[in-house]
């Protein structure tokens, strides 16, 4: 799939780049190209991989003219990059739109320009019937990507919706150790709040499904499991707390949802069964893909609830507890 090929990674020094990094110089790349607008950040990653195939840039989404230049002679770009913080993007909207928007909107005028051969972008289930304004600018730049490729160029563009990343950065899994540890408490906006997780490497197969299925113009889920925040509060509280570990209730803040929705109502009406593993979703109908249509009217974060003991083992196997 990558092997001798040139790859742009925006956002390329958070978690998802660097696992996306690890993975793709597997496949011997001729050059990973690390985009991101942190200089400290670009140091240590070139640090701690130490190898010569993987060129650093200092740049910004926001930048088209630095972007241009970097996208030269690149096969695929996986767009990574985003602002993510719920909260900070009702206080700033501004900042976020000029992120998430316009600067998706460099990435696809970057991409046709140098001939990319495809692009990927990693979009948010908060994009699915959005609630703040982060997950608008994400709806608008799957639509953005997605309706790249009615223009005429040679550069395929495909979406990719993941759920929450065990051990991302700012993610809740983190978060919640660190609270019981520094203040034997965790703290929960409400007690009926669910979420999808998914580990670090099965977002990032998403992403590389994106590069390898011959079905275009759609938006590719991943079949996950979900479960209420405070089971996997408990479960952590039991490996890491005591008997007077508190949690307390915050309230819901500003932009966030009670369940997050994967594919919505409407969605539903226009998405596919790709295999056992996932779904995807196009903009319109397509009658010509010949696959098994979903059987449910909304996929959300409020079903197919792991148990307590489902809970433990995902974070067993994230080696998040013993």
């Amino acid at each position: 799939m990558f092997n001798q090929k040139t790859i742009l990674i925006t956002g390329g020094t958070g978690s998802w780049g660097q696992e996306a990094t690890s993975k793709i110089l597997k496949y011997n790349p001729t050059e990973i190209r690390i985009y991101a607008r942190n200089e400290f950040n670009l140091v240590t990653m070139q640090r701690k991989f130490n190898n010569p195939k993987l060129k650093f840039i200092i740049g910004d989404v926001r930048d088209y003219d630095q972007l241009n230049l970097s996208c030269k002679n690149v096969d695929y770009v996986l767009h990574l990059s985003a602002l993510k913080h719920v909260p900070l993007a009702e206080e700033f909207p501004s900042e976020f739109i000029k992120t998430n928007i316009n600067g998706t909107e460099n990435v696809i005028k970057a991409s046709i320009n140098n001939n990319v051969k495809r692009v990927i972008d990693a979009s948010s289930d908060k994009a699915c019937e959005p609630s703040g304004v982060y997950g608008a600018t994400k709806f608008i730049a799957e639509r953005m990507i997605l309706y790249a490729n009615l223009y005429k160029s040679n550069t395929e563009f495909q979406c990719i919706r993941g759920g929450n990343v065990m051990g991302s950065a700012g993610r809740v899994i983190p978060l919640f150790i660190e609270q019981i540890k520094k203040y034997n408490k965790v703290t929960i906006t409400d007690d009926r709040m669910t979420r999808y997780f998914i580990t670090l490497s099965q977002a990032i197969d998403l992403v590389f499904l994106g590069i390898e299925s011959n079905i275009l113009n759609a938006t590719y889920i991943i079949n996950m499991p979900s479960c209420r925040i405070i089971d996997l509060a408990n479960v952590l509280i039991n490996s890491y707390g005591n008997k007077d570990t508190k949690i307390e209730i915050t309230g819901i803040r500003a932009g966030e949802k009670l369940h997050e929705v994967l594919i919505s109502k409407t969605e539903a009406l226009n998405s596919y069964i790709y295999n056992d593993n996932y779904y995807l979703i196009f903009p319109v109908n397509n009658p010509n893909v010949n696959l098994p249509k979903v059987q449910f009217s909304e996929y959300n974060s409020s079903t197919k609830l792991m148990s307590m003991s489902e809970i433990e083992e995902m974070l067993r196997k994230g080696n998040f507890i013993k």
